[in-house]
């Protein structure tokens, strides 16, 4: 379809809307400086976990204790007792 004649008309009514006003400059931004604050109980978890870390994950001390007792026959372990204590270990932590 051709339209003839009120183009101008038409081109007019949105060059009006086009017309937009020169957006003034903004003042500037004050720059914040961040702040952290870490809660007591966040401080407490950090310093049991660092206690944590510092604790061998072997206690020598056992070992040796348990190896000269089953080199000299001094330790006996029936194998129901550690299936028992294996199985109760597997269900503790699942629950």
């Amino acid at each position: 379809m051709k339209i003839w004649g009120e183009i101008p008309k038409v081109l007019g009514i949105y060059d009006k809307q086009k017309n937009t006003g020169k957006v003034d400059k903004t003042a500037a931004a004050a720059s914040k400086k961040d702040l952290l604050s870490i809660s007591s109980q966040a401080k407490d978890y950090q310093t049991v976990m660092k206690a944590l870390k510092e604790v061998p994950d072997i206690r020598q001390d056992k070992v040796s204790e348990l190896s000269g007792r089953y080199e000299s026959g001094g330790y006996n372990a029936k194998g129901t007792d550690i299936a028992d204590k294996i199985i109760k270990s597997v269900l503790d932590k699942k629950v």
